[in-house]
């Protein structure tokens, strides 16, 4: 018997994406796109002498381009493995001027803070916290659950971007790097993760209660939208680099390298420097059908770190980071009663098509937006998740 299929879910044959995302196709051989986006990505960044040459020209780059000034790159740490991993590599192996940046919510897991704190303290390394409005994070979680959208976390994932972004423009970088890979990663759907700030703006118009501060260029805040990016990309010339799409590593053997090296803690669970991660994952399983541990699974299976069935079995197990306790803080610090979560759970799913006004406007843009990921104005597996994906 076949054990990755039944009568209702159909699971990619190479590797643990399945038909519960809505984008998802598959050809012949029962074999998903995101696999093919996968080698495209692959062949995009090859880990070969090309490869080799072009991260080394980036680096040249950023040195030159720094050159004079006091930081030559923003890295933008969160305490987990992949963003202490890059922070290692640029000051270590790589001799750049990095600046670490963390984005605080106010949701951050005690473990990853000690981490980022031990870590740069031990490269050598100054951290610029951006902390958040208290009211405007926790205004904007309440509006997304009230929106009945998956992105949950849209708020801390525009406000990361926005702060990244914020940061480089005040000290006058033009590098933003940053630890995001696709062989360790994956893609994720569209409809699984749709981050724009328009988008954002609009859940916030129906849905929210405290009203957000106006943008500025050295203090973009959650007020970040399309055109602010343009002003970052275009005007300032600020770019985004995912340096760890050049490079092959396993993540479980870089836990124990970083733990060795740097005295770096695991926090146990994918994601989990973010304690709002543990109340999401449950919300996300059991209302929208979404577990995003298949997103890194699939890319572990896809790059050989992990067998096809190990992966289907762990996803057969509950998240630890779904713990009652995490859940009734979360809960509690939101500021919420049960009934009214529980009103706003069994609200029918919606998606970004319910709210956003800007997506067909980026349709049109694609030649641009390809344009722009080919000089790493915009990441390229951004690209690939509005394009392609």
């Amino acid at each position: 018997m076949d054990t990755t299929k039944s009568s209702d879910i159909r699971i990619c044959s190479r590797c643990v994406m399945d038909s519960n995302i809505r984008t998802i196709r598959f050809d012949d051989q029962g074999i998903c796109n995101y696999c093919k986006l996968h080698d495209e990505l692959e062949k995009e960044f090859p880990l070969d002498e090309r490869g080799r040459k072009e991260l080394d020209g980036i680096i040249e780059r950023i040195k030159a381009e720094g050159a004079g000034r006091e930081y030559d790159c923003i890295v933008g740490i969160s305490g987990g493995r992949d963003s202490t991993y890059t922070l290692y590599l640029a000051k270590k192996q790589w001799g750049l001027r990095p600046l670490a940046v963390h984005f605080n919510d106010g949701w951050g897991n005690p473990v990853s803070g000690a981490n980022m704190k031990r870590v740069t303290e031990q490269l050598g390394v100054k951290m610029l916290t951006v902390s958040s409005d208290w009211r405007e994070s926790k205004d904007l979680k309440i509006a997304c659950l009230q929106a009945s959208v998956p992105e949950m976390d849209l708020g801390t994932d525009i406000g990361y971007t926005a702060a990244l972004y914020s940061v480089a423009a005040a000290k006058n970088v033009k590098n933003i790097v940053f630890g995001h890979s696709f062989r360790a990663e994956g893609i994720a759907p569209l409809y699984w993760n749709f981050q724009e700030g328009n988008y954002l703006k609009e859940i916030h118009r129906r849905f929210g209660s405290h009203p957000l501060r106006p943008w500025k260029a050295t203090d973009a805040g959650f007020n970040f939208q399309m055109r602010h990016i343009f002003y970052y990309t275009v005007i300032r010339r600020i770019r985004f680099i995912p340096v760890l799409n050049y490079l092959k590593y396993n993540r479980n053997e870089l836990g124990e390298f970083l733990t060795k090296e740097l005295g770096w803690q695991d926090t146990v669970a994918r994601y989990f420097d973010d304690l709002y991660h543990g109340f999401m994952s449950k919300v996300l399983r059991e209302k929208f059908s979404i577990d995003l541990r298949k997103l890194s699974y699939a890319a572990l299976v896809r790059t050989g770190y992990m067998t096809r069935q190990e992966a289907l079995d762990k996803l057969k197990e509950i998240q630890i980071s779904e713990r009652p306790d995490i859940i009734n803080l979360c809960i509690d610090r939101l500021g919420v009663t049960q009934a009214q979560l529980d009103e706003w759970l069994s609200r029918p799913v919606k998606t970004f098509k319910d709210y956003s006004k800007v997506y067909r406007w980026m349709i049109l843009l694609k030649w641009p937006a390809w344009l722009f990921s080919r000089v790493h104005l915009i990441p390229g597996h951004a690209y690939a998740k509005f394009y392609k994906a």
